[in-house]
């Protein structure tokens, strides 16, 4: 998709129902479906926010930022997500929190970004974080100035997670669960799965019903 097609359906974008949980389910580890409303709010979670990140790459195809996480002693070591993190007492509100992270972990300034909406919420168990995700897009492929917290970015074509074939399942071993089969996105030969996959299955729904 030409990022000047893109820019001409944000209005649809803007106004489009989101898919909520029926979308990100799609996308969900099967024990992810057991934590209701209400599980959720008994499990207190700490505050986080992500930004997807839209612009054109030199071809002017509209393009997504994810990145592949550092290797840590941690809960999220290595995984493919989106820039963001938990908030800060700097921050006033969650978008606040999603552009200084983007800032913070990748370069990309926060004045140059133009926030399109919030998405639903999508609550992550092995670490208790429910993370707001922002779709938001810059006009000029940013410099891209990753920090310690980024083993590298990943450039992914919108046209290519609007591919069906996109989506496939994994056998694979997380924190709270054994090994199941996971539905999960194979985009750029990277596995994304859990709650960045989550993210996608609205956004990509969003794109579907917008374009």
């Amino acid at each position: 998709m030409k990022f000047d097609t893109f820019k001409s359906n944000l209005n649809s974008l803007k106004t489009e129902k989101l898919g909520g949980l029926e979308a990100q389910f799609k996308l969900a580890p099967g024990l992810r479906k057991c934590y209701d409303a209400n599980k959720i709010r008994l499990s207190n979670p700490k505050k986080a926010a992500v930004l997807a990140l839209f612009y054109p790459n030199k071809n002017n195809q509209t393009t997504f930022l994810l990145i592949e996480r550092a290797t840590y002693k941690g809960t999220h070591s290595a995984q493919i997500s989106f820039p963001g993190g938990k908030i800060d007492k700097t921050d006033v509100n969650l978008q606040s929190t999603a552009l200084r992270e983007a800032y913070e972990e990748v370069g990309v300034i926060a004045s140059e970004i133009q926030i399109v909406r919030e998405l639903t919420s999508v609550f992550i168990p092995p670490s208790n974080f429910l993370a707001t995700p922002f779709i938001g897009f810059v006009n000029q492929k940013p410099i891209f100035k990753k920090n310690y917290e980024v083993e590298q970015t990943i450039e992914v074509l919108l046209k290519d997670l609007l591919n069906d074939n996109s989506i496939t399942t994994k056998l694979l071993t997380t924190s709270y669960m054994g090994k199941v089969n996971t539905p999960c996105f194979k985009l750029n030969n990277y596995i994304v799965w859990g709650a960045t996959a989550m993210m996608l299955s609205e956004i990509k729904q969003l794109f579907n019903s917008s374009f």
